[in-house]
């Protein structure tokens, strides 16, 4: 019997497969734990910008591996491109099976248009600083490991877990004035292109607000990470929630184990692989 939660669609982002900051085995167990009908991936899903170290365990590759399977499944899958994946943007338009590869998306949900996309281009650093985006790329990775350092130490005391990254954001006033004006510029663009609703990434912070501006409301949405904080955004019922893998997750028995690796055409995964390396060269 499959006790999968249904779900209408999901909305991923901000993955970073390839760095040691990616929460992969968390999220493989959600991606398990569902059966989504509509799955999107919005940006940052595979870190390009990191891809050098050569830092690719097999628990990112399963959910590599796992997201095609559910392409292959018959789960319309759309891979929306993001700054640290850019280059996969020479491929937007490209299908593969029901796996589309594209810069964004217009859906009508419940009869609201609803946007996606990842967000990079509304940030000022990532347009005209892109060095300097980059190196805070490199200083934010350092700074995950080395919380995932203390955090196993603090498992092995039966201590909370910490995120120094995340507390520095959330205390530098820089940070909260950038994401705050990051998410006002998103909901002026929506209103200007009458925009109901626009989910995003990028920013690691995962939101639902009604944003008033110029005499529209805009809905805005973003999903988050799986870097600290591990959600992801669901729409169900004409209803969109935040899933918090900490507050939220189910294990499943049984089937819960099976994933899609082993549906995976093989020469999808050629194809996937033969983009792989096209992208490291």
């Amino acid at each position: 019997m499959d006790n999968k939660r249904v779900v209408e669609l999901v909305v991923i982002s901000d993955v970073h497969l390839g760095t040691s900051g990616c929460q992969a085995s968390e999220l493989l167990k959600y991606l398990k734990s569902i059966k989504p009908k509509t799955l999107i991936l919005n940006g940052d899903i595979i870190d390009i910008w990191q891809f050098k170290k050569r830092y690719f365990p097999k628990s990112h590759l399963k959910v590599i591996k796992h997201l095609i399977g559910l392409a292959s499944d018959r789960c319309p899958v759309y891979y929306i491109t993001g700054n640290h994946d850019e280059m996969f943007r020479r491929f937007s338009g490209m299908k593969i099976g029901k796996l589309r590869i594209i810069n964004d998306l217009k859906l009508e949900l419940g009869g609201k248009t609803v946007w996606f996309f990842h967000g990079d281009v509304f940030d000022v650093v990532m347009q005209y600083s892109k060095w300097l985006s980059k190196l805070g790329a490199i200083g934010y990775d350092s700074l995950i490991w080395l919380n995932t350092q203390v955090n196993s130490l603090a498992r092995f005391f039966d201590f909370e877990p910490v995120s120094f990254s995340k507390k520095i954001k959330e205390s530098v006033k820089g940070a909260v004035k950038f994401i705050n004006a990051f998410e006002d510029t998103v909901a002026v663009v929506a209103a200007r292109k009458e925009i109901d609703t626009v989910v995003c990434g990028h920013i690691h912070k995962p939101e639902m607000r009604a944003i008033q501006v110029e005499g529209r409301t805009v809905n805005y949405l973003n999903s988050g990470d799986w870097i600290e904080n591990l959600t992801a955004l669901e729409y169900n019922g004409g209803e969109w929630r935040i899933f918090s893998y900490r507050k939220d997750f189910v294990e499943l028995p049984g089937n819960a184990d099976v994933d899609h690796e082993t549906m995976v055409d093989v020469k999808v995964k050629d194809l996937f692989n033969d983009m792989l390396v096209r992208f490291h060269n």
